[in-house]
C-alpha cells in the first residue's frame, strides 16, 4: 500500500532583519520599482478589498491553497511572525474565496500587517472592522474547501509574479510590489539618489517646467 502524502507540506525560511523592512516602509511603490530597473509589481487586477486599506510594508509569508481550498492559509496562521505579509496562491481561481474576515482577523492578531492573493475574498463588512490591508482579484460570497492539499513557505506564483518567504512586499494606491530578498540590498542603495531625482523633478513641475529637463 502506498501511503498519502501529507495535504501541507512546510518549509522554514530566512526573515530579513527588522531594520531593513523598516528602511523601506513608506518608500512609493514606484521608486522601488526604479531602483529594481523599472518592473516587480503584480498584476495590476489586484485591488484593495476594502478602498482605504491598502498600504503595507513586510515580510512574505507564502502559502499555496490552490483553487477552491485555504486548508493551507489555515496552517500559514502558525507560522505568522510580526510583520509579516501573508501572500496565498489560489492560482488564479476566482469562484470562491480563500478567506474571510475571521481568518484575515486572526492573522492580524498574530502580527500579520497584510494579505495577498490572486484569488477573492469575502465578508467585506468584517474585513473593514478587521483593518488588515487585503489585496485580491476580486470579491465573492463563495466559501472555499478546507481539505488540502497545499504548502507553506515555498515559492509560489501570484498572477505570473513569483514570490518566496523572505522576500519583502509593500503596496500603495499604485499596487503591491516584490522585492526579492537577494536584491533588497541593491534597492536600498539605489533609493536615495531616486528620491533625490524625484524631489528634483517635482521642484521643475512646481516651478512651472513644461517639459522634462533632459529635453531643454
Amino acid at each position: 500500500m502506498i501511503d498519502e502524502a501529507p495535504p501541507i507540506q512546510k518549509q522554514d525560511f530566512t526573515r530579513p532583519p527588522p531594520e531593513v523592512v523598516q528602511a523601506l516602509r513608506g518608500t512609493p511603490t514606484g521608486f522601488v520599482v526604479d531602483a529594481m530597473g523599472g518592473s516587480g509589481a503584480l498584476d495590476f487586477r489586484l485591488h484593495p478589498a476594502i478602498a482605504e486599506q491598502y498600504a503595507f510594508c513586510g515580510v512574505a509569508l507564502t502559502c499555496h491553497t490552490g483553487p477552491a481550498d485555504n486548508l493551507a492559509l489555515v496552517h500559514a496562521l502558525a507560522a505568522v511572525h510580526p510583520g509579516d505579509v501573508i501572500v496565498a496562491a489560489a492560482e488564479g481561481y476566482t469562484g470562491c474565496a480563500v478567506t474571510g474576515d475571521l481568518l484575515l482577523g486572526m492573522a492580524r492578531n498574530a502580527g500579520a500587517v497584510g494579505f495577498v492573493t490572486d484569488g477573492c475574498v469575502r465578508d467585506l463588512v468584517g474585513l473593514r472592522h478587521v483593518g488588515l490591508p487585503a489585496w485580491a482579484m476580486g470579491v465573492t460570497p463563495n466559501s472555499p474547501h478546507r481539505s488540502g492539499p497545499g504548502t507553506v513557505g515555498f515559492p509560489v506564483t501570484i498572477a505570473g509574479h513569483p514570490v518566496c518567504s523572505g522576500d519583502l512586499v509593500l503596496a500603495d494606491l499604485d499596487g503591491v510590489v516584490v522585492v526579492p530578498q537577494a536584491r533588497i540590498a541593491q534597492v536600498l542603495a539605489r533609493l536615495p539618489a531616486i528620491r533625490e531625482a524625484e524631489a528634483r523633478a517635482d521642484e521643475s513641475v512646481r516651478r512651472g517646467a513644461t517639459r522634462p529637463a533632459f529635453l531643454a
